[in-house]
């Protein structure tokens, strides 16, 4: 079954042009035309991935994705924004979006991008009562990942991660012990292949420090590597 994209911006030329684009790349493609429309959207479509434009009527793009997490909707996002502005970028991967793009663009990358995110996600089951035991889990400390559910677990309890966290903590786990550049994990779990904004690492790196660590100030599992990069490790003691 084709993959299902929600496309949310107020130009319709735009709207326009990335419909074509990605049912030329073989997506089933449903629209919104302000916030409020796409979150009822993201309800009812259940997309596999929302193209979010950052400026709206009702509702702006960051007050969208606020709400689809309040909400436990997790379908991945990708944000468009024409600010070229870094606190916005930034606060949108706050709030849990995976990726932005500056306008203008071209419609090429953007099927590029949603094909690198669409890859590397799949589809996060219903939380089950207990924790199960499956092969090729992972263990470090009190986190325990569990890549064939695509969940993870600390203290015994349920993380709420979105996908692209879920991929970063998987990865540096898989890594335990080795510093990871910012680049190698822009790379690996973001798949690009050109150079990107690192500060998307980062982002996403004090999301998950806020999830497993009891003082994100001296973190016990996740170590910054100064001018290298971080890497997952035991906590002491």
């Amino acid at each position: 079954m084709n993959k299902k994209v929600l496309v949310v911006d107020d130009e319709q030329s735009i709207v326009t042009l990335l419909r074509y684009n990605l049912e030329q790349a073989g997506y089933t493609v449903v629209t919104a035309m302000d916030g409020e429309e796409g979150i009822n959207r993201a309800a009812e479509e259940n997309p596999d991935l929302m193209v979010l434009d950052l400026m709206l009527p009702k509702l702006d793009g960051i007050e969208v994705c606020k709400q689809l997490r309040q909400q436990r909707i997790m379908v991945p996002i990708l944000m468009l924004t024409a600010k070229d502005d870094e606190f916005d970028k930034v606060l949108g991967l706050e709030l849990g979006a995976d990726d932005y793009m500056t306008k203008p663009f071209s419609p090429r990358e953007v099927v590029a991008r949603v094909k690198a995110i669409l890859r590397r996600v799949q589809t996060q089951p219903e939380p089950v009562p207990e924790i199960p035991e499956t092969e090729g889990q992972v263990r470090i400390g009190e986190l325990k990942i569990l890549p064939e559910f695509y969940e993870a677990y600390f203290m015994g309890e349920l993380l709420e991660l979105t996908p692209k966290e879920f991929e970063l903590l998987l990865y540096l786990a898989n890594h335990k012990g080795r510093v990871m550049t910012r680049d190698q994990l822009l790379s690996a779990v973001w798949n690009y292949d050109f150079a990107g904004d690192t500060r998307i690492v980062d982002v996403h790196i004090s999301h998950l420090r806020e999830k497993i660590e009891q003082n994100t100030k001296k973190p016990s599992y996740i170590k910054t590597i100064r001018g290298l990069g971080y890497k997952l490790e035991e906590p002491k003691g």
